[in-house]
């Protein structure tokens, strides 16, 4: 582990040492994510891109007799306690503890043998800052669960199982994206996912013999899931598919998109469809330029993805769109909102000579539109969820 995992680690061991006077029987971390990009595109059936964060959630945990789980958050200093009766129906456990519950839900509904434990919950992932801190959450929760119990559960079906608890149980309705990167990644790697197969590449994507770095950009404008806006966006999507007559607009080629767009009714479904379809076919085009070592190449697909996301998705807020602006002006290779939008952040591809230079420019455009300023740092593909040693 690196400086900063063995902090947030010992953090959570020393959070379950002080909450339960023992110490745990081990550390489970997930990451946080960024989606290069593919955006709005995984509940949509289409392809997603994203790589895991050094940003971590550790789940220190110990088994505990029955069907009680207990959990305490380093965030909220608060200490929840819940049973079977509550985990079974969504709802019952509420706020940050529903993630835990949802995770505890959603194995016993799949027919594990979940075990009773004890919890202490730490991390460095950002909250509404559009980087998945409730998949890492889930994730490092999940993990655990899995190895107290000894649970037959393979990598590859976890992801959904997370994003039930998220979806059922918590009620956000987010797609299987955050999930399978929080557990799926590979270091030095992004994330080809295919979201309707749940069939993944691990595409290489290690920038420094390139000289280029991903400079994230929190513009400190939290989103919110589990607010209107994101459901909308799902609902126009799933309306659009019925109209055409197709399972999910993952299925209208790139090159049936006129005809497509000319059959429905209404102009902001149209806009909705065009940013989908486009995304799909830009995730597309950025896997085989990185396939063929072209990371470079890349840059204008990532700006395309954030003028898609402000004029058809209609889903950026002014600093996001300042941000981008100020970081392309400055040099950056492309830039894009990242995440699901109406906040949350940034990321730029910029060559890596330039990074101060690029972070600077945005700090001086928010500077000069009086906003709060945002959080700057360079991004490292890393590995996801696993127990710590």
């Amino acid at each position: 582990m690196t400086d900063p995992h063995r902090e947030v680690a010992g953090r959570a061991a020393a959070g379950f040492q002080t909450v339960y006077g023992e110490p745990p029987a081990g550390r489970w971390a997930a990451p946080g994510r960024v989606n290069l990009i593919g955006e709005h595109t995984d509940y949509n059936d289409g392809f997603v891109l994203p790589f895991a964060l050094p940003l971590r959630t550790v789940s220190a945990a110990a088994p505990q007799p029955g069907d009680r789980w207990t959990v305490w958050s380093e965030l909220t200093g608060e200490t929840v306690a819940f049973g079977a009766d509550e985990v079974a129906t969504p709802g019952r456990v509420t706020g940050w503890a529903a993630y835990v519950a949802g995770v505890v839900w959603a194995l016993r509904e799949a027919g594990h043998a979940v075990p009773g434990a004890r919890l202490a919950i730490a991390s460095d992932v950002p909250l509404g800052a559009g980087l998945s801190s409730s998949a890492a959450l889930e994730a490092a929760v999940l993990t655990a669960l899995v190895d107290l119990g000894g649970l037959d559960l393979p990598t590859e079906h976890q992801p959904r199982l997370a994003q039930r608890a998220e979806n059922h149980y918590v009620g956000a309705p987010t797609g299987i994206m955050d999930q399978s990167a929080a557990i799926r990644c590979r270091a030095g790697h992004a994330l080809f996912l295919d979201c309707r197969t749940e069939r993944v590449e691990h595409i290489p994507f290690d920038l420094d013999p390139a000289g280029l770095v991903v400079l994230v950009i929190d513009s400190r404008a939290p989103h919110r899931h589990v607010d209107g806006e994101y459901p909308a966006r799902r609902a126009s999507c799933e309306k659009a598919a019925a109209l055409l007559g197709v399972p999910a607009l993952r299925d209208v080629p790139a090159a049936d998109l006129d005809d497509a767009l000319a059959r429905l009714p209404d102009d902001d479904v149209r806009r909705r469809v065009r940013h989908v379809v486009t995304e799909n076919q830009r995730v597309l085009d950025t896997v085989a330029l990185l396939r063929s070592g072209q990371a470079r190449q890349i840059g204008p697909l990532l700006t395309a993805s954030h003028a898609s996301m402000r004029d058809d998705f209609a889903i950026t807020v002014p600093e996001v769109d300042t941000a981008v602006d100020a970081a392309l002006a400055a040099g950056a290779l492309g830039a894009r909102m990242t995440g699901g939008g109406f906040g949350g952040c940034v990321l730029a591809l910029v060559q890596a000579d330039q990074a101060d230079r690029v972070a600077t420019a945005v700090m001086a455009a928010y500077a000069e539109r009086r906003f709060t300023a945002p959080g700057l740092t360079t991004a490292t593909p890393s590995p996801g969820a696993t127990r710590l040693p």
